[in-house]
């Protein structure tokens, strides 16, 4: 009971960090990649269980807690949907759409959340890590529409039609990260449109988000000032 008691207090200080810890675990999911129901139910489970931690995270920090849960409700509704055989490519866009919308209003609540606060803490640091891998999901996700609706909007030498999400999410990554290393290449208007757009966030994340932990460093190991005048 004890034990349950510390988990529910770690989650509630540091709802990012399990965040990030719920994502290390799909990507290492995605490894096994099998077509099975198992598999299936397994993957939507721990996507839901993402979108109810990014729920707590909206309703947490300064951000439209209504909209923001309104995109995680339409996310879980749309892809449960999908998940029991609904197979209109329709509704994928729209269950994308919403896990797009949900993943970066986290990411801007986040964001907030860090640039209010005046002391860098472990909640911070795992915050920003939680609004790269945010920004870089909800790409992912604007790529996986963008490719059902254009099946051509990406390249690769490898894999010929609709690419898998492990591939669009290495692309994501590779985008925002400035590293350059996906052999997935954006051939469409609306695929590059989106690929300039991520280089841009990354870019800006580096700039604002990196420069704002170390002024909030800075700022925790300034000498305290005397009240009284020598």
């Amino acid at each position: 009971m004890h034990a349950l008691i510390g988990i529910w207090k770690v989650f509630r200080l540091l709802p990012s960090a399990w965040l990030l810890l719920l994502q290390f675990f799909i990507l290492i999911l995605s490894v096994v990649v099998n077509h099975s129901a198992t598999y299936r139910t397994l993957t939507w489970v721990l996507g839901v269980l993402v979108l109810l931690i990014i729920a707590k995270v909206i309703r947490q920090t300064p951000m439209f807690t209504i909209i923001g849960l309104v995109f995680v409700g339409g996310a879980v509704f749309f892809s449960l949907l999908h998940l029991l055989g609904v197979q209109h490519v329709m509704i994928q866009v729209i269950a994308h759409a919403f896990e797009a919308a949900a993943y970066f209003s986290a990411a801007y609540g986040l964001l907030r959340y860090m640039f209010e606060d005046r002391y860098l803490t472990k909640d911070e640091l795992f915050a920003a890590g939680a609004v790269f891998t945010l920004i870089a999901w909800g790409f992912a996700f604007l790529y996986n529409i963008c490719q059902l609706l254009m099946p051509l909007s990406f390249q690769n030498p490898n894999i010929t039609g609709l690419q898998t999400w492990l591939d669009l999410l290495f692309l994501s990554f590779s985008l925002q990260s400035a590293t350059g290393l996906s052999d997935l290449i954006p051939i469409s208007a609306p695929a590059r449109v989106l690929a300039m757009l991520q280089m841009f966030c990354g870019v800006m994340y580096l700039a604002l988000v990196v420069s704002r932990l170390i002024a909030l460093q800075y700022i925790a190991h300034l000498p305290k000032q005397s009240s009284h005048k020598e």
